[in-house]
C-alpha cells in the first residue's frame, strides 16, 4: 500500500471514467478489433489492448504502426465503431449513480480525469446521467502529457482550486494509480475494472475497494469523513 493516507476529510474526489464509473470495456475491445480487422501488420490480442486501457488511444494505436497515415486510418475505424455502438455498450457499474449523488450531496468537489477526448467523456457521462455531478472533466485534449504522468490529475485540481493533499483519485488502471501517486493525492484502486488485484497491488495504491459501494465507508474510516 502507498503512503499518502491523510487524516482530514478530502475536499475533492477525482475519478477515472472507463472501467471505474462506466463499463465500456467491451466497447473498447470491440472498437479495437474493428479498427484492426484485416490489418496487414496483425491485430493486438485483447490482453495486449487491455494493458493500454487508461492511456490515450493515439498512443495505444501508435504501438502498432509508425506511419501517420496508417495511424489516422486506425483511429478513424476505431472512432467510427465507438460512435455507432456507444449507447448499446455503455452503462454504469453497479452503485455508481447512487454513490456519486451521495458524495456530491455531502459536499465533495467531484472531477473526472480520463484519457478519452473530452467530448466523448461528456457524451458518456451525459448518456448515463452523471454529467451534472462533475465540476471539471480533464480529457486527452486538455494536457500535453497524459497518465501515468501527473499532469491530468494536477490540471483537474488546478481547475477546482484544490491542493493535492486534499484530494483522492479513484481509478481502475495502474496508469491511474501512478498518475495519482506522482501528483501527491491519495490513490484508491477500483478492483471491478479491466485490471486484476495483482496488477494494481504492484503500483502500491493507498487503498483498494471491491465495489463502488465501498467508497463512502472507506472515506469515513480513512478520513473520518
Amino acid at each position: 500500500m502507498g503512503e499518502r493516507t491523510r487524516t482530514r476529510r478530502p475536499e475533492a474526489i477525482l475519478f477515472d471514467l472507463d472501467g471505474t464509473l462506466i463499463d465500456t470495456i467491451e466497447l473498447i475491445l470491440r472498437s479495437a478489433r474493428h479498427a484492426f480487422d484485416g490489418w496487414h501488420r496483425g491485430a493486438p490480442s485483447d490482453a495486449q489492448w487491455i494493458q493500454g486501457i487508461g492511456t490515450p488511444l493515439v498512443d495505444q494505436l501508435r504501438l502498432f504502426t509508425g506511419d501517420d497515415v496508417e495511424l489516422g486510418q486506425l483511429l478513424t475505424r476505431y472512432r467510427d465503431y465507438q460512435r455507432q455502438h456507444h449507447d448499446r455498450l455503455t452503462r454504469c457499474y453497479p452503485d455508481v449513480p447512487g454513490v456519486v449523488a451521495r458524495l456530491a450531496a455531502e459536499g465533495y468537489r467531484l472531477g473526472i480525469v480520463t484519457s478519452k477526448a473530452s467530448a466523448i467523456a461528456h457524451q458518456s457521462l451525459d448518456f448515463v446521467g452523471l454529467d451534472g455531478y462533475f465540476e471539471t472533466i480533464i480529457g486527452y485534449d486538455d494536457t500535453t502529457r497524459h497518465k501515468p504522468e501527473p499532469d491530468p490529475v494536477l490540471a483537474a485540481l488546478s481547475r477546482l482550486g484544490v491542493e493535492p493533499r486534499d484530494a483522492v483519485f479513484v481509478g481502475d488502471s495502474p496508469h491511474d494509480i501512478k498518475a495519482g501517486a506522482a501528483a501527491g493525492v491519495v490513490t484508491v484502486a477500483a478492483l471491478w475494472g479491466a485490471f486484476d488485484r495483482e496488477t494494481l497491488d504492484a503500483t502500491r495504491p493507498d487503498h483498494l475497494i471491491e465495489c463502488m459501494a465501498d467508497l463512502p465507508g472507506l472515506l469515513e474510516r480513512a478520513f473520518g469523513a
